[in-house]
């Protein structure tokens, strides 16, 4: 009892933070205080590297640098800060006025970086060391200053692994938070392309970019990403999945209404549309907000390739969609409750086919959902090739095996392959997630009530779509309120328009800023096709402006 009693005893440490995890030991101007206080906090912190040092010899200033070994770079550290001062150190007098505050004397003629700053309290010190910066106390100043130099170690830009295309730009978001602001500051040249930091997580303070074009963007949908990533005190965020869940509007649904990508183009596209980014450090996916349900069958190969091609296969997406979560019902209801809808030749041969099966459609059809599952998680856990050829081998190896012991139709091993391949086709993987789930309820349902069980899951799905909103943007939108921005948000649904014909932005831009593209010499929207009808005049093309246009 009296070690638990010990171990549970708040202890020096406590006193040092609040019930937040932030620091409230007061900056002291006795350099020994601060250095004891430091002392205790990285106490058995082995990489965190401490050290004192004296500048100047005739009025010296004692400096107390921390950093964490391997955090840094340790070359712009030492060759632009420490190497300025032993060489003042060697020289013969004072030839530096060592007059008026200290901070301010280090950084005018001791730092040859740009990039360092005054910081007013402890908690600033120790989070600029935990992130990587090394921080300089200073004797006889109630403030120090942080050198930024971090150097985590860090994976270089590769393509994107789940959002793969044919023809478009190949490099991919990865954990460094500024890697990952530079991808997309690579793509917008604008000054207005603004980049606001948090952070969240009161023992990891992970550090959070808001990222918004200033003059397109409606600013109460700034200030609502914002007042939902202050609602929540949190211990620690490691990937943006965290905060995507809590800031999305409803827990209970499997849809996804935050949109997530590896795609630097996507993001800043979206920039352009109006819509707000939030880049998460140490992930390599960026949140996307708002979104609707269309959005999630965009893929930005769609915007790379003729209009023709890409409605025909945004078209194909929609139908493999509504087949990945309702074919295996379906099939349930037509066979257990339907069967006279069939033509003749079909229900025979499906009839010939079941002959000598033990087990009932049902159990066939959840057995091989379940292995096909197991399948799929195993490839995903295993090396890539290995995994790939896992999916492959296996899914052939036990569907013969299945259809060859009589446990398991033919029929339910091409309805299961189909679904399978169909969810493969949807571009984004929060919606396929949701699919799969969906895929269950339809099933169970089917197999109660048939056809009619069929109808009212349908019906009540489209219920919940239609009760979702995405920071105030109804889920289904275009398709519900479509009329908000002159129906001109259809252009980019079901049928990909041409570029030319999308010359204003969709709903979640401010009504002054909806015209994205217009001909050189108009200052109003126009829809001239390229090629040798664009050499004609805005004035010959659509002469007096349109209402709404600019």
């Amino acid at each position: 009892m009296d070690n638990v009693k010990q171990v549970n005893e708040p202890s020096r440490e406590d006193a040092f933070h609040d019930k937040d995890n932030k620091l409230i030991i007061p900056f002291e101007e006795s350099l020994d205080k601060n250095i004891d206080n430091i002392t205790y906090l990285f106490k058995n912190c082995t990489d965190v590297v401490k050290r004192e040092v004296n500048i100047g010899m005739l009025t010296p200033i004692r400096i107390y640098g921390v950093y964490i070994d391997g955090m840094v770079n340790r070359d712009v550290l030492e060759n632009f800060f420490l190497s300025r001062i032993i060489d003042y150190k060697n020289l013969n007098g004072e030839r530096i006025p060592m007059t008026g505050p200290k901070t301010q004397i280090i950084m005018d003629h001791f730092s040859a970086t740009f990039d360092i700053r005054e910081a007013q309290n402890m908690d600033q010190m120790v989070s600029g060391i935990l992130s990587g910066d090394a921080a300089i106390f200073i004797d006889g100043e109630k403030k120090g200053l942080i050198i930024a130099c971090r150097s985590w170690p860090v994976r270089g830009v590769g393509a994107p692994e789940t959002e793969a295309v044919v023809r478009g730009p190949r490099d991919g978001f990865v954990e460094t938070i500024r890697f990952n602001t530079a991808l997309i500051r690579r793509r917008i040249r604008d000054t207005k392309l603004k980049v606001e930091m948090t952070s969240v997580g009161t023992r990891s303070r992970t550090d959070i970019a808001i990222m918004y074009m200033e003059d397109i963007v409606r600013p109460e949908l700034v200030e609502e990403v914002k007042t939902r990533l202050e609602k929540y005190k949190i211990d620690g965020v490691f990937d943006s999945g965290y905060i995507e869940q809590l800031i999305e509007d409803s827990w209970k649904s499997p849809f996804p209404q935050t949109q997530s990508t590896e795609r630097p183009d996507k993001v800043a596209s979206s920039l352009m549309e109006g819509k707000v980014a939030i880049v998460v450090d140490t992930s390599p996916f960026v949140i996307v907000v708002p979104t609707t349900l269309n959005t999630f069958y965009q893929a930005s190969e769609d915007y790379y390739q003729r209009w023709q091609i890409m409605s025909f296969t945004r078209i194909l997406r929609y139908i493999v969609s509504f087949l990945s979560f309702s074919l295996p019902g379906l099939y349930i209801a037509t066979i257990n409750f339907h069967p006279a809808m069939l033509p003749t030749s079909i229900a025979v041969s499906l009839a010939a086919s079941r002959e000598g099966i033990v087990l009932a459609s049902v159990m066939e059809m959840l057995v091989m959902e379940m292995a096909f599952e197991l399948l799929r998680e195993a490839g995903i856990r295993l090396p890539g090739p290995v995994g790939h050829a896992l999916g492959v081998v296996g899914g052939i190896v036990i569907g013969q095996a299945a259809v060859d012991a009589k446990l398991i139709s033919p029929m339910i091993v091409i309805i299961v392959a189909i679904t399978a391949v169909a969810t493969f086709a949807i571009p984004d993987y929060g919606l396929t997630a949701a699919y799969r789930l969906l895929r269950y309820i339809f099933l169970f349902i089917c197999a109660l009530f048939g056809l009619y069980g069929y109808l009212i899951a349908f019906i009540l799905l489209l219920a919940h779509l239609s009760s979702l909103e995405s920071f105030g943007t109804p889920f289904l939108a275009p398709y519900t309120a479509g009329d908000q921005n002159d129906y001109r948000d259809f252009r980019d649904t079901l049928i990909r328009f041409p570029i030319f014909l999308q010359n204003r932005r969709p709903r979640y831009a401010r009504e002054h800023q909806k015209t994205r593209i217009r001909l050189s010499d108009a200052d109003s929207v126009t829809e001239t096709p390229p090629g040798p009808d664009s050499a004609q005049t805005a004035t010959d093309i659509q002469g007096e402006p349109r209402e709404g246009d600019e």
